[in-house]
């Protein structure tokens, strides 16, 4: 708990908002166009940090596996926060809304960032109980769905934060996906 509220104090330092502009809780969001994405406890984004979950326990696996799994996910945890503290950072909003389709993104909501690291501690728990295929083939499963679902997922997500390719983001942008 005191990972998920030191989250919370450094981004409201950084002047992020908990609910968002609107100042409204919601549990989800489905459309990636919407300005309410990223502002919602849960939006299509959260299955790239169950992903993320995934990922960490396969890392720490590798490189702490004598380590008792729940300090693994405590350090998990610090990784997941890391990473939204560095995400709602004006550098990385910035960055998204100039090389990928997340055109109006203007970072995540603190209730955002809370249900990612939720996410990512559901994924550490199903790469904890799966066996190793098993999650890979699930992380597989999740890219794909999130591709045909909004033309976006973690793999390109990174690709276009890195190497931006103008086709990619033109093909994102030819059809609004489903919502």
């Amino acid at each position: 708990m005191a990972i998920f509220a030191g989250l919370a104090a450094i981004q409201l330092l950084m002047g992020r908002s908990f609910f968002g502009p609107d100042n409204m809780f919601g549990w989800w969001t489905s459309s990636i166009w919407s300005n309410e994405q990223s502002q919602r406890l849960a939006d299509p984004y959260s299955l790239s940090h169950i992903i993320h979950g995934l990922a960490f326990y396969a890392i720490l696996w590798l490189f702490a596996r004598k380590m008792p799994v729940w300090k693994r996910l405590l350090l998990a945890f610090l990784m997941e926060a890391g990473w939204e503290i560095l995400e709602n950072t004006s550098f990385i909003i910035e960055r998204y809304r100039a090389v990928t389709i997340s055109l109006g993104y203007y970072g995540d909501s603190i209730l955002n960032s809370l249900g990612d690291m939720l996410m990512m501690g559901i994924g550490f728990f199903l790469a904890y109980k799966l066996r190793p295929w098993q999650g890979i083939a699930f992380v597989f499963l999740l890219e794909i769905i999130l591709l045909f679902w909004v033309r976006d997922n973690l793999t390109i997500n990174i690709i276009m934060l890195i190497y931006p390719i103008e086709a990619i983001k033109n093909w994102q942008l030819m059809v609004t996906p489903m919502v």
